[in-house]
């Protein structure tokens, strides 16, 4: 007797074929490379890619806790963080600005000190702060780098590769070097919907500077810090800065697809060009200048002028940064070590 008569084997037949067919095209669609969307899997799973548990991923995960991956990094080195002879560290200045400024002294909880040296990280540690240990490879990065040395140039690309580090592990980065005064939280002054990938500060145009910028943490922004860094072995005297100046005037920011702010002095002042708004503006940097003590006797002042502001909210014209100028031709200056 058959097991089947004709029409139901045929049925059973075609359904098998069918089965059959739907299992082949799901497995082949698998094996044929569809470069897209193999780019796409790359990508999400190289955001995937879990970092190891080491001290910096703990000091940044501390740091950034409830700042949606947002980390505040400042870099310091024993100079900054002891007396150079005007009473005051650069330290001080800098952490006071966040306790005189408008809604910064929260920001604090988000910032991580990165400490080029023992002393420096000591000193971190004892202002319970949230600090890190960079590791410097036998280098010395203890004493004053007096701009534009070799010493201060090796400084500037440690700390290009340090951020490049922080950015791989999915970190969005607000970096600002230590000689910024903090009067404002930037945050409403910076794009936040993700539409820029990096806003920073210039010196006046779009002569950009490296002393304050924010850098979200994605593909475009790691290419790029790794080409910046890379490119210090064929760019040597040149400082971390000047290279970048030259990675975007050769239009590398274009090939990328980045999306590119220039935070406008008005807001975000420096010694170069000073905001005219006291009522504006949001950090004060102390660029245009050569060594510490000028620019700690110059951003005392600028306290100070801050300060008479938010008692009259009458907007005045910052105090002249004299010291700061003559640096300039302060040849004889000896850091100290």
């Amino acid at each position: 007797m058959p097991l089947c008569n004709n029409s139901s084997c045929d049925i059973a037949v075609a359904v098998a074929l069918l089965f059959t067919g739907a299992l082949y095209i799901c497995f082949s669609s698998r094996l044929i490379s569809d470069p897209i969307a193999d780019l796409q899997r790359s990508v999400n799973n190289q955001r995937r890619t879990k970092f190891p548990v080491d001290e910096l991923e703990a000091a940044l995960d501390r740091a950034a806790a409830g700042n949606n991956k947002t980390v505040i990094i400042a870099m310091v080195n024993k100079a900054y963080v002891e007396d150079v002879g005007v009473e005051r560290t650069m330290m001080d200045l800098f952490l006071e600005s966040f306790w005189q400024g408008e809604g910064t002294l929260p920001l604090l909880d988000h910032l991580l000190m990165v400490a080029a040296d023992q002393t420096a990280y000591d000193r971190c540690r004892y202002r319970r702060l949230h600090c890190y240990k960079m590791e410097t490879d036998g280098v010395d990065l203890e004493g004053e780098k007096v701009y534009m040395s070799k010493d201060f140039i090796e400084m500037m690309w440690r700390r290009t590769r340090l951020l490049l580090d922080v950015l791989r592990r999915g970190y969005h980065i607000i970096f600002t070097d230590t000689d910024v005064m903090w009067l404002r939280n930037p945050f409403s002054r910076l794009s936040n919907n993700g539409s820029l990938d990096i806003q920073i500060s210039v010196d006046g145009g779009h002569a950009i500077n490296t002393g304050f910028y924010h850098v979200r943490s994605n593909n475009r922004t790691i290419n790029l810090f790794q080409k910046w860094y890379d490119m210090r072995l064929t760019s040597k005297g040149m400082k971390e800065q000047d290279v970048l100046k030259k990675l975007l005037h050769s239009g590398y920011f274009d090939q990328l697809g980045l999306a590119v702010g220039f935070l406008k002095t008005t807001f975000f002042s420096g010694f170069c060009e000073d905001s005219t708004d006291m009522g504006a503006v949001t950090t004060v940097h102390a660029n245009c200048c050569v060594h510490i003590p000028a620019k700690i006797s110059d951003l005392t002042l600028v306290l100070r002028d801050w300060k008479s502001y938010k008692a009259s909210h009458v907007n005045t014209k910052w105090s002249p940064h004299v010291n700061c100028r003559r640096s300039w031709k302060d040849t004889h200056y000896t850091p100290k070590h």
